[in-house]
């Protein structure tokens, strides 16, 4: 019997979990099911088989195998399709490295043959020992002249189609010998490795007329919608003014002819605006790329004469374009080669290297097209995901009326209603006037928005060269610590645009910031380059009578060119003041700043100080400099700020607010010439040392008591004193390498930071200055929060305590690795606790 009853088990639970063959009406009604839940609980499975009679016969033990089984092919199936996604990526990337390799290969012949051309003609020329070895010299080079005579562009009438088909002809053949052969010494820019996943490959130019950059790269868009994207220039090139294609040709081989008008903004307050007259050229190859090719009709090469200017200077487009490939399996291939002639002559010197630099050329117009279309590419595949409700066709709209308005402000244009105002003797800041704002502002603008009390904007400029501050850290600094720089009752003035009644016109407080600052993100680019965010400004009463101010204001700001990596990227961050609920189409007056790198000329005078850029340009080409203004180590960065601030006016205002605006922009530029001096890069010798830290009798004793505090409760010393001057302790614990750090002991109130040595303040990204502004609560992770608590009391007993590895946050909000920190109670004179000093070992970013 009990045999009999074991079988009878046995058979049953065989039975329920054999397998089971489904009809089609159980797999719709489950699957119904999972794409709602694909993970139902078992009570979710037992009600399926109560209301659906179709099921009643599966047991729910199936029902939950089916359920795994089914997300278990969804896993694989959505794993399946992400390898043939990369599968096809690195087919691509391979065909294209392919192409560069036979690329480069050409060039490593050609170069070859002309080295070895080279040391023919130097031998020939050593070993002729006449004194007619000059003409000898002289009558090989006509021969070879002769030989290679230079080419000369034909007769013909560019003033028909036919004359202006054989221009896009010519431009085609020349822009393709860039784009994959070797008319150009192209030079791969540094940290721009391929991949399937990277920006592409980019190279800038190298000897050769103008300025060039190329790019090639993948995108996972259709050959057509890449050049309607790229076509579109003023979306992804920030400089773009405008674009008019005043005549469109057919050609007989289905390609189009354009002939095109554009205007540039110009980067800085102290040079002239650049425009262009070229001839575009749109057709397809015999392989079914598609390319876009575009050049400058010149008195050289023919074509009908541009519309004529006064306020813009004509510069000139090499043979340019774009070669767009289909890829097997979908997406394109694209090369892009921007080859321009600026007319670096047309400006001043100091500013020639922004119009010299291939470097520049490349972030602003190559990398920033390729840029764009993988940004389109991953919105359109639903890879990017934005919060807020906001489309990301919206948020970059936003984005680029920010560029565009604080470009306009920069420029001040005289068909835009722009107008100097009078100085007020000084010229460093530079006063503008525009009393039509619907004119330039767009006509999303309402107009009661200056209609309610019959005014204009004004806008307050300057420009400034900077020695020795990189721009992204610059930028970054000003991004992060308002209060180093603005003026909470300016800032309150400027959102009062957005009101129907602005405040009364404000004294400009240099450094008066009553609240603190929250950046709230909205969106950012593939490769975080850039940012869109929303800064609530929290506002506190100065004193009673400041009640109005007391309130949270908001700006949309757009920062980029943070990345210290980036070689000849513009930092900049602009912002513009809005109301809390801000629409799609809300009124926006940008106002910010501007960096731009220089390239760096070791062989020329590098003063280790903030510069106006005025007094620059009065020293000209060949002023001299006092001798000790010379770099001690060849280390010369150079850059050029730009600031503009726009405010809205009242008519019988307008010279209020003119004053307060010359006023707050002085302001600004001297808080921006402390945080350059500030965050400028140390040197490692002695006289950097004491220039961050001028030996005051209070930083000496501080130092002086870190250490002995640190012999009195470990037993060991923090480092051997070399020399026995009195600042000698102070200089090495200021170049140790470990982070040092004081914070403050005080009962009811947040340990702030009061000191930090070399490395801590770039452990933490910040500077002396800011540093005051930090909390140690802020930069330690869960963990070491709870780890420090526990070891408190212990380090006030015993005097320290050694803290396991962990994790800390910077001012930036990156992470820092340490592998180990100690905690020691810092004592003055008197064996009374002064501070709580810390020291993270072999930190380092991760």
């Amino acid at each position: 019997m009990a045999l009999s009853m074991h079988k009878g088990s046995v058979n049953k639970q065989m039975d329920s979990s054999k397998y089971v063959r489904y009809t089609p009406e159980q797999v719709e009604a489950l699957e119904r099911v999972y794409t709602e839940c694909p993970k139902p609980s078992s009570l979710r499975r037992q009600q399926l088989i109560r209301e659906c009679p179709i099921l009643s016969n599966i047991e729910p033990k199936q029902i939950k195998v089916w359920f795994q089984n089914r997300r278990c092919r969804e896993k694989q199936r959505k794993e399946a399709s992400r390898l043939q996604t990369v599968n096809r990526k690195l087919t691509a990337m391979n065909k294209l490295l392919m192409e560069e390799n036979d690329r480069l290969q050409k060039q490593v012949s050609h170069l070859v043959y002309e080295n070895g051309y080279m040391r023919q003609q130097l031998q020939s020329a050593s070993g002729t020992t006449t004194d007619n070895s000059c003409e000898s010299v002289v009558m090989s080079g006509q021969q070879q002249q002769q030989q290679n005579p230079t080419p000369q562009h034909p007769q013909r009438d560019a003033n028909n189609p036919a004359g202006l088909l054989a221009i896009a002809e010519e431009t085609l053949a020349e822009f393709l010998s860039k784009a994959t052969g070797t008319a150009v010494d192209w030079v791969q820019m540094i940290g721009m490795k391929p991949g399937p996943d990277s920006i592409g490959i980019v190279a800038v130019s190298r000897n050769c007329s103008g300025v060039a950059a190329r790019a090639c790269g993948l995108v996972s868009l259709e050959p057509t919608k890449v050049a309607e994207i790229l076509k579109e220039r003023p979306s992804w090139f920030r400089d773009c003014r405008s674009i008019d294609v005043l005549s469109a040709i057919p050609t007989g081989n289905g390609g189009t002819i354009e002939l095109i008008y554009m205007q540039t903004y110009a980067p800085t307050t102290l040079a002239a605006a650049r425009d262009f007259w070229t001839l575009r050229y749109t057709t397809s190859l015999e392989d079914g790329s598609l390319v876009i090719c575009e050049r400058s009709l010149t008195t050289s090469t023919g074509g009908p004469a541009g519309p004529p200017t006064t306020s813009f200077v004509r510069a000139e487009v090499l043979p340019s374009g774009y070669l767009i490939r289909p890829c097997e399996g979908g997406g394109s291939i694209i090369h892009i080669v921007d080859h321009v002639d600026l007319d670096a002559w047309s400006v001043p010197e100091v500013l020639r290297p922004l119009y010299e630099s291939s470097k520049i050329l490349a972030q602003k117009m190559t990398v920033a097209a390729l840029r764009h279309i993988r940004q389109i590419a991953q919105e359109s595949s639903g890879e990017i995901q934005y919060g807020g409700g906001r489309q990301p066709a919206v948020l970059r709209t936003f984005s680029q009326r920010l560029c565009r308005g604080f470009n306009d402000a920069v420029n001040g244009f005289a068909d835009d209603g722009w107008s100097l105002m009078g100085s007020d003797g000084v010229e460093d800041v530079t006063i503008m006037i525009n009393s039509s704002p619907n004119k330039f502002l767009g006509s999303q603008y309402s107009t009661s928005m200056f209609s309610t009390f019959g005014g204009g904007v004004l806008c307050a400029k300057a420009s400034m060269l900077l020695q020795n501050v990189p721009p992204a850290l610059l930028v970054r600094f000003l991004r992060e610590h308002r209060s180093e720089w603005a003026d909470y009752g300016v800032d309150a003035y400027s959102a009062a645009c957005l009101k129907a009644s602005p405040y009364a016109v404000p004294c400009a407080r240099p450094g008066g910031f009553p609240g603190s600052q929250v950046i709230l993100p909205l969106a950012h680019t593939v490769e975080h380059e850039e940012f869109l965010e929303v800064v609530r400004l929290e506002g506190h009463a100065f004193s009673p009578e400041d009640v109005a101010l007391a309130r949270d204001m908001y700006l949309l700001q757009l920062c980029s060119g943070v990345d210290e990596n980036a070689v000849g990227a513009c930092a900049q961050l602009v912002f513009a003041p809005i109301d809390e609920s801000f629409a799609d189409d809300a009124p926006l007056l940008p106002s910010g700043f501007r960096v731009i790198p220089l390239d760096p000329k070791p062989d020329g005078p590098a003063a280790t100080r903030t510069l106006d850029l005025a007094s620059t340009l009065e020293v000209g080409a060949g002023g001299a400099r006092p001798a000790g203004e010379a770099d001690l180590n060849g280390y010369n960065l150079r850059s050029v700020l730009t600031i503009a601030f726009q405010f809205t006016f009242e008519s019988h205002l307008r010279d209020n607010v003119a004053a307060m605006a010359r006023q707050y922009v002085r302001s600004v530029v001297g808080s921006v010439q402390r945080v350059a001096m500030a965050i400028s890069p140390s040197r490692l010798s002695s006289h950097m040392g004491s220039k961050s830290l001028p030996g005051s009798p209070e930083a000496l004793t501080l130092a002086r008591w870190i250490c002995r505090s640190y012999r009195i409760h470990t037993g060991g010393e923090l480092f051997r004193v070399e020399s026995q001057a009195s600042d000698a302790i102070l200089k090495q614990l200021w170049l140790h390498s470990d982070a040092i750090l004081c914070c403050s002991v005080k009962t009811n109130a947040s340990p702030v930071f009061t000191f930090a040595n070399q490395a801590g303040l770039d452990m933490l990204e910040t500077t002396l200055v800011a540093l005051q502004d930090i909390m140690l609560d802020k930069i330690l992770d869960e963990a070491g929060r709870k780890i420090l608590c526990s070891e408190f009391s212990k380090i006030m007993q015993q005097g320290f305590a050694y803290l396991p590895a962990g994790i800390c946050l910077s001012s930036m909000g990156r992470p820092v690795s340490y592998e180990q920190a100690i905690a020691w109670k810092v004592l003055n004179d008197d064996d009374s606790n002064h501070c709580l000093a810390f020291m993270f070992i072999n930190w380092s970013f991760v």
